[in-house]
């Protein structure tokens, strides 16, 4: 993490910033939050990244009628020339008042939403593809945050951290029917005949950002693509696996369970991969 950050559209030192703990933000993670990239010095696809927040926001009842694109959107870019971000993410985040849940504090007028914003170096990628394993953890569709990017997102941590102690980069995460969902902390696509296939929000993934640009880009480079409801055995026939998340962008998998997998030139990944570069490179500009 950089050594400036936003709090409530303040530029302050990381180590000075004084979140309140007694709130719904601090003791439910009653917040939302999301995760973009930097290139160039300028956010990527900031305008669908605020959307998204704003409507998880709204989803949890969380208030921001005092932020919107436009003064989020100059505090990110303040922060990014601050912290001389040329490459790298940010992190936006809306933690809930004190206003919410069992543990109210009576006498404090302190109900308003807090904003947060902070910067740090781009996520490191490995040029050898990502490992992927099975995660033991199931998504639950029934709970009232599934498909949210909430401030509660230990479940999402816990997850990663067991792949990684396996030493894979990643894991498959099955919700409670047994259906694929995406990977812990991104979202998964596979190629199977030539025609690319990722999970429906339906099944518990999270709307993603990134994953909504590469179906677009799929659509623009006519490639057959479908939003569904898979098991296990879909993933394992399938010809080529990648990860997508404003952290990875288009991620390639080489390995997945101890399969390894070629990935051709001209291929469906790497044309995607390819597309979705050539963006950042504009973006850039």
């Amino acid at each position: 993490m950089h050594s400036h950050i936003i709090f409530n559209h303040r530029l302050i030192e990381a180590t000075k910033a004084r979140l309140m703990p007694l709130t719904s933000g601090s003791l439910y993670g009653y917040g939302v939050f999301t995760t973009l990239a930097i290139y160039g010095g300028r956010a990527f696809l900031w305008p669908q990244h605020w959307l998204r927040l704003a409507d998880h926001a709204a989803r949890l009842g969380v208030d921001c009628r005092s932020f919107d694109e436009t003064n989020v959107g100059a505090s990110l870019h303040r922060l990014i020339e601050n912290n001389k971000v040329l490459e790298g993410r940010a992190r936006v985040t809306l933690f809930g008042g004190v206003d919410r849940g069992v543990w109210k504090i009576k006498g404090v007028g302190q109900s308003r939403t807090e904003l947060l914003i902070m910067t740090g170096e781009a996520r490191a990628v490995s040029t050898d593809g990502l490992a992927l394993t099975v995660s033991p953890y199931r998504t639950n569709t029934m709970s009232p945050i599934s498909g949210i990017k909430s401030v509660n997102y230990l479940e999402h941590a816990l997850c990663w951290e067991e792949a990684r102690a396996r030493d894979f980069d990643e894991a498959v995460v099955l919700n409670e029917r047994g259906e694929v969902v995406s990977a812990t902390m991104a979202n998964l696509f596979w190629v199977t005949d030539g025609t690319l296939h990722t999970p429906s929000l339906a099944t518990g993934a999270l709307s993603g950002v990134t994953r909504a640009r590469v179906l677009a880009l799929a659509s623009e480079l006519s490639i057959p693509h479908v939003e569904g409801v898979y098991d296990l055995s879909h993933l394992s026939d399938a010809d080529e696996i990648f990860l997508t998340s404003s952290g990875l962008g288009v991620a390639i998998v080489t390995t997945f369970d101890f399969h390894r997998y070629t990935v051709p030139v001209g291929s469906v990944a790497l044309r995607l991969h390819e597309a979705f570069r050539q963006l950042t490179l504009h973006a850039a500009d």
